[in-house]
């Protein structure tokens, strides 16, 4: 049985007061005890979320393709991450893949960066909405994860989370239905378990993609969907809460 696991990033948002009342409402939530719980705040403010929340993983939004020193001005390496307190880290996420014209290649090395620092990388995979619209959902989430496993092997999965964002989803109010979800969340398992099937029922994938709390539970009750990676939703401890609950469902 996969152990649910509900993530907010929290992107680029808040100031050091508004993190710090995030941060206090969030250590005050009675969250399920049956659910992994993580945040993943801007660089700023790792530590401050690291000595305020017990109970809750930290991680970063990004880190160096370098795992560890060097001079790579404006980058932070997984080592420095680790050092700062942080479990997981994202990579691959979309609006990385947009921004900063993130390819396959890189964000592959960005996993396996993370890993060798002793960080778990959550990696994000979704599909743009014109990828969508020519039926190609699949053979792009397909492409990105196989990317990864061609550098990284198949047995980082065992140490890994997969993401499935369909980026026509994020920050849109837009959300696949969960039998969209599911039948991408139930491909993506099998693309690792035509490599590995034990792996593949033990990895957790989770589902981004304007995850609210009126459409968590529904989402979450697919076979294949072990959770939430939650955007804007995260901002707010309550509705934060209730999506953590709705996992534990």
């Amino acid at each position: 049985m996969r152990r649910p696991l509900v993530a907010g990033n929290w992107k680029m948002n808040g100031s050091m007061q508004e993190v710090s009342v995030l941060l206090n409402a969030l250590a005050a939530l009675e969250l399920p005890g049956d659910v992994d719980v993580a945040v993943f705040p801007g660089m700023l403010y790792l530590a401050q979320a690291g000595s305020t929340l017990k109970g809750i993983a930290v991680g970063a939004q990004d880190c160096a393709v370098s795992a560890g020193f060097g001079a790579m001005t404006g980058e932070t390496s997984a080592t420095q991450l680790k050092d700062a307190g942080c479990s997981m880290v994202l990579v691959g996420h979309s609006e990385r893949r947009e921004l900063q014209c993130e390819s396959d290649d890189t964000v592959a090395g960005k996993f396996v960066a993370a890993q060798s620092a002793g960080l778990v990388p959550v990696l994000c995979v979704g599909e743009t909405l014109q990828q969508r619209e020519q039926g190609r959902a699949i053979e792009t989430v397909t492409e990105q994860v196989e990317a990864v496993i061609r550098v990284a092997g198949i047995d980082a999965f065992a140490d890994a989370v997969l993401a499935y964002e369909p980026v026509w989803a994020i920050g849109t109010g837009l959300t696949a239905t969960p039998e969209q979800a599911q039948q991408v969340h139930e491909a993506l398992r099998g693309v690792i378990a035509c490599h590995s099937a034990g792996i593949a029922q033990g990895l957790r994938i989770l589902y981004g993609g304007s995850v609210k709390a009126d459409n968590a539970t529904e989402l979450f009750a697919q076979e294949d969907i072990d959770g939430g990676l939650v955007g804007g939703a995260s901002l707010d401890a309550e509705e934060f809460g209730a999506i953590c609950r709705a996992a534990g469902n």
